[in-house]
C-alpha cells in the first residue's frame, strides 16, 4: 500500500471523502483502500466577541489516500463525484504515489497541527470601525490604529467629548460594526 495524493474540487474535500470511502466500501475494494484522510488545522476565530474553533483544510483541494491501486481501484476513485484525479499523473498513466519522506513530513505535519490549537486569526483591519463592548468606553466607536498580534490587543482611537482619545483595547474588549 502507498499513499497517494487525489485531486477534488475545492472546498468540497470531506464530501469527496465520504464518497470515496461510500464507494469502496458499496463495491466491496475495502482491502485495497486502507485510509482516506483530509489534512485539516484547527483554527480559533473571535466572533462577536468569543473564541470559535473551526477546522480548515491544510491543503485545499487535496485528499491523501493509502491504498493499492490495482484492477478497477483508480478507476472507481477518478470517477467518483468531486474527483478531478490523482496528482502527478501522466496523461493515460498510473499515479505516482508519493515517497516515503513527503508522506512522513505530510502526517508530521497533520499531527502537529491537530496538537497545535493557538494559531488565531486575527479578524481586524487597520482604519477599520468598531465598537466597544467591555470595559469604561462600553458603547463607544472607534477607529482601528495599530494591531498588535503577539499581545492581541488593538490600539483605537475613540472620540470622547469631541476630542480624539487614543485606547488599548483587547480583541475580546471589540466587536465590528
Amino acid at each position: 500500500m502507498n499513499w497517494y495524493v487525489v485531486r477534488a474540487i475545492s472546498g468540497k474535500e470531506h464530501k469527496v471523502k465520504d464518497y470515496i470511502e461510500t464507494e469502496i466500501s458499496r463495491l466491496g475494494l475495502s482491502e485495497f483502500v486502507e485510509e482516506v484522510l483530509v489534512p485539516t488545522e484547527k483554527v480559533i476565530q473571535i466572533r462577536n466577541g468569543k473564541k470559535v474553533s473551526k477546522e480548515k483544510v491544510y491543503f485545499s483541494g487535496y485528499i491523501m489516500v493509502k491504498a493499492s491501486l490495482v484492477g478497477e481501484v483508480p478507476h472507481v476513485i477518478r470517477s467518483i463525484n468531486g474527483v478531478i484525479g490523482f496528482l502527478g499523473e501522466v496523461k493515460g498513466g498510473d499515479p505516482v504515489p508519493l515517497r516515503k519522506s513527503e508522506v512522513n513530513r505530510m502526517l508530521g505535519k497533520v499531527d502537529e497541527l491537530a496538537v497545535q490549537s493557538d494559531s488565531v486569526l486575527i479578524p481586524f483591519d487597520i482604519g477599520e470601525i468598531i465598537k466597544v463592548i467591555d470595559g469604561p468606553f462600553n458603547g463607544f466607536n472607534g477607529t482601528i490604529e495599530k494591531v498588535n498580534d503577539e499581545k492581541r490587543k488593538l490600539e483605537v482611537m475613540v472620540k470622547i467629548f469631541g476630542r480624539k482619545t487614543p485606547l488599548e483595547l483587547s480583541f475580546m474588549q471589540v466587536e465590528k460594526v
